[in-house]
């Protein structure tokens, strides 16, 4: 029998119990621990360098070339490219931003920002669909699911209309923002609101798939990150394949700092790069929960032997406390990451920090980003208001070539922009000036 190329492996080193790429699994069902995608790369057809991915472009016809997800594919080979799915994911732009450089002083054109937001659905997940859709469409999945605090049911519910499948989104109670629910149900998904947070629906869709054996496309789903590992390969294309010093990504459920780790390992064991860019996960304060187990008490990768009784232990606490996550940044509004180990090991791969900051910090930090054209959601902004720490206690130099993941789009909550700039009297407040409907008065006050 011929043996697989691709397959799914336990991270768990005293299990690491290996499945076949053809089984529909979200957990190991020997332990329970995640899974990775895992390669024979010896028996596939890697590119000798990096720039050779370039050539792609020129054959941009070609959707497969089109798509920022497999004009990569040769690194994530876990399907042939009948089963591939795209609705032309991956068009993201990679801008250097000299003004928001030198407002946080910062040496020119060292500061660059990665806009997921042009994605189809307007978030960076869209990379992440693609690969778990294309996993769906291999072995014949019929419908989906996904727990969600907005982002993943907009582009799960687009997804799985291109693909026909059925969708089921599980929602907080009025834990989500209307720009990202009013896509959910635009694209025909049937959504059901849990009275509860996102970690009690996240807890709820892993048993509904389980019974009704449902493909699950939350990030506990390991097809789902090899997807997510090209908002990298991108970041390096776009540098013109040169590794950046640092990438500021933020910590909700973990799976892209957890994604990113995976493909830089990935690339250094291939010989595609020499060296790793240092990792930045920024936590909202609201949310802290990797910030508490990594700084405060100490949790390691320690060579996948993690250790399991801290972590539930401070779950325990937060279960006494009755603890619900709380921050402006819904989109991390999560308390019990599902990639939390995966994180902790990319942390380990990227010599990595994490830091948190306020939901004042976050908004101020949104609105110095949207003066320079990328407007974002506040999730995203997290990222250079932890790089306003890192850089004031010298973690980061001020000549560093730094990359901050902004990983949605300005309209996924506008809510939120609107009451900075009209009702929150920050910094970077940009209120409307109320005036009479009078010309004179009018033109005297734009004089002004």
């Amino acid at each position: 029998m011929k043996e697989a190329q691709a397959y799914q492996k336990c991270i768990n080193p005293r299990c690491g119990a290996e499945f076949d790429r053809m089984e529909i699994l979200f957990e190991c069902p020997r332990c329970g621990d995640l899974l990775d995608v895992c390669y024979r790369w010896d028996k596939l057809p890697v590119p000798k360098k990096l720039s050779d991915f370039s050539k792609k472009w020129a054959d941009r016809q070609n959707p497969l070339n089109f798509s920022g997800v497999w004009r990569f594919g040769e690194l994530l080979p876990f399907c042939e490219e009948k089963y591939r799915v795209t609705i032309g994911e991956g068009q993201t732009v990679l801008q250097p931003c000299c003004g928001l450089a030198a407002e946080l002083g910062m040496r020119p054109n060292v500061l660059y920002l990665q806009y997921e937001g042009l994605n189809p659905s307007g978030s960076f997940k869209d990379n992440g669909m693609a690969a778990a859709y294309s996993h769906a469409r291999m072995v014949g999945a019929t419908a989906s699911a996904c727990a969600s605090t907005g982002n993943t049911s907009a582009s799960m519910a687009l997804y799985s209309h291109s693909c026909g499948l059925k969708a089921t989104v599980f929602i907080g109670e009025g834990k989500i923002a209307f720009g990202k629910l009013s896509q959910a149900m635009d694209y025909g998904a049937y959504t059901l609101q849990i009275a509860g947070d996102f970690d009690d629906c996240m807890r709820q869709v892993q048993e509904v798939c389980r019974q009704l054996k449902i493909y699950l496309v939350n990030s506990l789903n390991p097809f789902r990150l090899e997807g997510q590992k090209t908002i990298m390969y991108r970041i390096l294309e776009q540098m013109g394949w040169e590794v950046p010093d640092w990438i500021v990504v933020p910590g909700g459920n973990l799976g892209n700092s957890s994604s990113f780790g995976k493909a830089f390992a990935e690339l250094k064991e291939l010989g595609l790069i020499e060296r790793i860019p240092r990792l930045a996960v920024i936590n909202a304060s609201g949310a802290d929960t990797l910030s508490e187990l990594y700084n405060e008490r100490g949790l390691r990768w320690n060579g996948g032997h993690v250790d399991q009784e801290l972590i539930a232990d401070y779950y325990s606490e937060l279960d006494a406390k009755h603890y619900r996550p709380n921050t402006i940044a819904s989109a991390i509004e999560i308390s019990r990451p599902v990639n939390l180990k995966k994180c902790v090991r990319a942390l380990d791969v990227c010599n990595g920090v994490v830091r948190t900051v306020s939901d004042e910090e976050i908004l101020d930090a949104k609105a110095q980003i949207g003066k320079y054209g990328l407007g974002c959601e506040p999730a995203s902004a997290a990222t250079v208001a932890g790089l306003k720490h890192l850089l004031a206690d010298g973690t980061i130099g001020r000549d560093e070539r730094v990359v901050c993941v902004l990983t949605g789009h300005l309209l996924k909550d506008p809510n939120a922009t609107v009451n900075y700039h009209s009702q929150m009297k920050r910094p970077f407040s940009n209120p409307p000036v109320q005036v009479p409907n009078d010309l004179e008065k009018i033109i005297a006050l734009m004089k002004a």
